[in-house]
């Protein structure tokens, strides 16, 4: 009998799969490699999702399928981010990595390339492989500037950017995000899933730019990752396209009255996103300044170093010894060794000021230790 997988398409048979951060069982670890939000989500989820689960007097509502195309929550979206958005312009998904497969459903595939840079989200290659799809790759140097030239020349169906970008933290001007829209014959999908923690996003660029697509989640800014809310917003005929590849119901009831809670309370994510900011600046700042270590000017919830140990040495050795000694002291951060541009740094997720207090003792320790 041939194994199992022989049954399976040949190149899903060869597929890697993404490899998503360590998700600790026990207690007692200090969690900042999966950049979640320190802090709770607003009240009013806790309470929308108590009311949700006693609305219906004829029987447990879990029995009745959910809004299927959560629709409420659609008209929320274009209304809470206005320049003249309506329903037709906003999808939901299960995650906004329900969204980019969505994309991907859509847009690519053998005969339809697929582009994105790098570093970036790297979902982005195992979406495109599932599809059999073909990759243009445009990698940035050091500078991290946008090779706004390379992606409008690119002959992609889409090109995913994520803007401020992962791992790096680097966010792009919309006057750079127009200079590729005026001349890129493709979609440009721009990955906001940092947005709420940036100075600029691009939404105002969606009445100019039919081949904008903005994707957003609500697990960062929102803190609802155990929730699996995202959107996407675009040109009416691209929502109608990834609702033809859209799974029926794929946003269970729950998660739709949790989102329009968390969206319905503004005020109180004013709060702890600017917490969180004023955080990540202070831990730039002491890094980058004090210590002297080469830091990105991170507008998202993360940092992304390049550490020196105590000779003041740099590079993946010295990465790889932070990495592994603050594992050992039950602190997980995220370590990116399979290219050049990342070998060399950590990505350490903006925690509680404990958390952070936390990360920074341990680096003091191990640089007094190191030989």
């Amino acid at each position: 009998m041939s194994s199992l997988s022989d049954l399976a398409l040949p190149h899903i048979a060869k597929l890697h799969a993404y490899t998503p951060g360590l998700q600790p069982t026990e207690p007692g670890w200090v969690k900042l490699n999966t950049n979640e939000s320190p802090y709770g989500p607003s009240p009013r989820v806790a309470e929308a999702i108590r009311r949700e689960l006693g609305e219906h007097a004829d029987g447990d509502p879990l029995r009745l399928y959910p809004n299927p195309k959560s629709t409420p929550l659609r008209q929320l979206v274009a209304k809470i981010h206005g320049h003249g958005l309506r329903e037709g312009n906003v999808i939901i998904g299960n995650g906004s990595d329900d969204i980019l497969n969505l994309l991907m459903r859509a847009f690519g595939g053998p005969a339809a390339a697929t582009g994105f840079t790098f570093p970036s989200y790297s979902l982005y290659p195992v979406l495109v492989a599932i599809q059999k799809g073909m990759s243009q790759v445009i990698e940035f140097d050091r500078s991290m500037k946008l090779p706004v030239e390379k992606i409008a020349a690119s002959n992609a169906h889409a090109f995913f950017l994520t803007s401020p970008n992962a791992p790096t933290g680097v966010a792009f001007t919309n006057a750079e995000l127009e200079a590729v829209l005026a001349r890129f014959s493709g979609l440009l999908v721009v990955d906001e899933a940092y947005a709420p923690f940036a100075r600029e996003n691009a939404v105002s660029l969606l009445k100019r730019y039919p081949n904008l697509v903005i994707t957003r989640t609500l697990s960062k800014a929102h803190a609802l990752a155990g929730i699996r809310v995202g959107y996407a917003l675009a040109h009416p005929d691209v929502i109608e396209l990834l609702d033809r590849v859209r799974d029926s119901y794929n946003v269970n009831r729950l998660s739709q009255a949790a989102a329009c809670a968390a969206l319905g309370d503004p005020g109180y994510y004013d709060v702890i996103i600017g917490k969180i900011i004023r955080t990540r600046d202070h831990w730039l700042g002491e890094w980058a300044g004090r210590r002297g270590w080469f830091t990105y000017e991170s507008q998202s919830n993360f940092i992304f170093t390049e550490p020196k140990n105590a000779r003041g040495e740099s590079g993946p050795a010295v990465a790889k010894e932070l990495y592994e000694f603050l594992l050992s002291r039950k602190i997980l951060i995220r370590y990116f060794p399979s290219h050049a541009l990342t070998a060399s740094f950590l990505r350490i997720s903006v925690g509680s000021d404990d958390e952070m207090f936390a990360v920074n003792s341990a680096i003091e320790a191990w640089l007094k230790i190191a030989p």
